[in-house]
């Protein structure tokens, strides 16, 4: 009911306040697994990309945020999971895998699954350096990957601001990456990254970012 609420109410709500520009949709398959892989500019990312795709989107979440016992917890675990998102837990030696077994999850079961190469926000503007769970991650579903761009969400919603604000925000969606052709060699991490790097390289067409050859790290982690 919660989820029939924000795709029916809020989501089009939202998209009569912010007006978001909204460019390729169409491009996104209508069902079968997808994985929607995009820049991260803002917090706001993970709010924008459901509110304009036009089916819905799970994303990762930290598991705390899933487990609080007061009624405000519960609310806030509800609304999370009505917006997709899927309770995983970080910090540990086995996150890494368990965001790909979350992830994989999704995709068996027929849906959308959104993901951030980059693993954390761009506070230089530039587009950095894919992870290579993106690549893995399609490689061992079969699942198409649609890249996508966002413009403004930086101006949306600052680092370090809590609450968003008006701004001119774009979403491009390019067209769908077969990976077919490396069928049988998702074992290979030569090939996971080429797969990433293809993918990076169509965000950065959609995005017109710079390109940066290297894992972004934010400044308390230099």
């Amino acid at each position: 009911m919660l989820q029939l609420l924000i795709r029916r109410i809020l989501a089009p709500l939202a998209r009569l306040v912010y007006r978001p520009v909204v460019v390729g949709s169409e491009r996104v398959p209508t069902d079968g697994p997808v994985i929607l892989a995009a820049n991260h500019r803002s917090a706001a990312d993970t709010f924008v990309i459901p509110i304009v795709t036009p089916r819905p989107v799970a994303f990762l979440g930290k598991a705390e945020y899933f487990i609080g016992k007061g009624p405000k917890a519960r609310l806030m675990a509800a609304f999370l999971s009505a917006l997709g998102y899927v309770p995983v837990e970080r910090g540990n030696a086995k996150a890494g895998l368990a965001a790909l077994g979350a992830a994989r999850k999704v995709l068996d079961a027929g849906g959308a699954f959104g993901i951030y190469p980059e693993g954390t926000r761009s506070l230089d503007g530039r587009l950095h350096r894919g992870h290579t769970g993106v690549g893995a991650l399609a490689l061992a579903t079969g699942a198409p990957v649609v890249p996508v761009a966002l413009v403004g969400t930086q101006q949306l919603l600052p680092h370090d601001k809590k609450i968003p604000r008006l701004a001119k925000v774009t979403v491009r969606f390019g067209e769908p990456l077969d990976f077919s052709r490396y069928e049988g060699l998702k074992e290979s991490p030569a090939i996971r990254r080429a797969v990433t790097d293809e993918i990076m390289y169509a965000i950065m067409e959609l995005s017109k970012q710079e390109y940066v050859d290297a894992y972004h790290k934010r400044p308390d982690a230099a």
